[in-house]
């Protein structure tokens, strides 16, 4: 059977079903294809639930160091079955949410396999699409003729050759979503964002973690600060950290029960291992070869609004390989959208986007590392605010956390912005606004902040920035 659009999105992650609601909104006639469930990874094994089980690890963190705070400790009975049942009503709770806009927004959504169609007796140009059954391969395809397309097709994890996943010793992040028991001991390959902050929940939960990592810094791409410090915060939970390390074929070895690293000669043995060394576009298979697309490292090749190599096919998020973050994907599909119908929206700075970990400490930054700054040759200026100097973080509990901000020695304006302490990812938001505004380190410092707030830091910071701050 065949249907007309206006927009046809192939994918119903946080992308897919925000450009749908985008393009509702301005008078285009939508339909989604998703072969799973609306949501896609951020909210069934991604984003939400991974923060719903850092909530739980949190709180057992707190008790178990209630002390701290005048209450008396005590070791908290970890339950993952009941963490899991906790996720999971938080995740359904937010898909019903999604099916409800859907319906409210008049948005058509195609149950099945999105594949997009060359040039054809629908329509002389490539981009209509075939929706395939995936449990029925007779059944006939759903045809979606269109004026557009927008692929938000998301990604996946990446495996090591020698270290497929199996779902029981070596798992993906996925396979994280549905742990039913704390590893006594586990291993974690690969220290970015997804490993530490699995490293963290794990750790707060009474697992033995190590995190192994080819660098020599975790968080590569980010500040050096921040990655030194919040590696020394993890270490006090008792996360053990290797770094500079190559794994290969021969130096690991699983069975049904457990894995066995060899790591500077000794024999490491884990119940389980995390294999957490980035994310593939999932564009393999939608029918790519039927169209002009451009593909370079396995990322589709779009323009500033997101347009390929055949102007009326759209590619946003992962399948892009910009930053692979939910609040990114979401801003280049609401550009995409505006665009195709003929706005003129925005263009996204990623200088602007808050990049965030949510780790115990959490960490948050924006805009250029110094590491960048120095590569580049431009001039800077860093100043740095300890949280021991605000209030409301030391009551919070924080010892160690900073604020740093960078910027231009001349013009004063904010070149980047990093945090790490309690309410970290919230903090970030004031700074991306401030940015976004092309607000000065003193407009950032004049602006009154609530005392005590933990934002204060950031009032302190661009005080600093011109000398005058009142508490360092």
């Amino acid at each position: 059977m065949a249907h007309e659009y206006d927009l046809v999105v192939l994918g119903g992650g946080t992308a897919g079903y925000v450009a749908a609601i985008k393009a509702s909104q301005l008078g285009l006639r939508t339909a989604v294809v998703e072969k799973s469930r609306l949501g896609g990874t951020c909210l069934h094994k991604g984003c939400i639930p991974t923060k719903s089980m850092l909530k739980s690890a949190e709180v057992a963190n707190t008790i178990r160091n209630a002390e701290d705070y005048g209450i008396e400790s005590f070791i908290p009975s970890i339950s993952m079955e009941k963490i899991q049942a906790r996720k999971d009503e938080v995740v359904d709770r937010m898909h019903g949410g999604i099916n409800q806009l859907m319906k409210k927004n008049k948005i058509d959504v195609f149950d099945g396999y999105g594949r997009i169609l060359g040039p054809s007796i629908f329509s002389p140009m490539a981009g209509t699409v075939a929706v395939e059954d995936p449990e029925d391969d007779e059944a006939e395809s759903e045809i979606l003729i269109n004026q557009n397309v927008l692929i938000a097709t998301g990604s996946f994890p990446k495996e090591l050759p020698f270290l497929p996943f199996d779902g029981n010793i070596v798992l993906s992040s996925d396979d994280m979503m549905t742990l039913d028991t704390v590893p006594g001991r586990m291993a974690v390959v690969g220290g970015g964002v997804i490993g530490l902050e699995f490293a963290s929940l794990l750790a707060d939960l009474g697992s033995e973690v190590t995190v192994m990592e080819a660098g020599d810094q975790i968080i590569p791409m980010e500040d050096k600060d921040i990655a030194g410090q919040l590696k020394k915060s993890l270490e006090e939970k008792g996360i053990e950290f290797i770094t500079g390390i190559s794994l290969s074929e021969d130096s690991v070895e699983t069975s049904e029960s457990d894995a066995t690293f060899e790591i500077n000669g000794e024999s490491r043995t884990f119940d389980k291992v995390l294999v957490s060394i980035g994310r593939a576009p999932n564009v393999d298979d939608i029918g790519l070869p039927n169209t002009k697309i451009v593909r370079e490292n396995g990322f589709i090749v779009t323009d500033e609004h997101y347009q390929t190599k055949d102007k009326n096919i759209y590619a946003v998020g992962d399948a892009i390989g910009n930053l692979q973050l939910a609040h990114v994907a979401t801003r280049e599909a609401i550009i995409a959208v505006e665009h195709m119908a003929d706005r003129k929206p925005y263009l996204l700075d990623y200088k602007t986007v808050p990049r965030c970990i949510y780790t115990s400490p959490e960490t948050a930054s924006l805009g250029y590392t110094e590491k960048e700054l120095k590569d580049a040759g431009l001039d800077y200026r860093t100043h740095k605010i300890p949280l021991a100097a605000i209030g409301k973080a030391v009551i919070a509990g924080d010892k160690k956390g900073f604020g740093k901000l960078i910027v231009d020695p001349g013009t004063k304006d904010i070149l980047g912005v990093s945090i790490i302490g309690p309410g970290a990812t919230e903090l970030i938001n004031e700074a991306a606004l401030a940015k976004f505004l092309d607000a000065s380190s003193l407009e950032l410092g004049m602006s009154v902040h609530a005392h005590p707030s933990i934002g204060e830091v950031l009032m302190e910071l661009g005080l600093d920035a011109d000398g005058i701050a009142i508490h360092v």
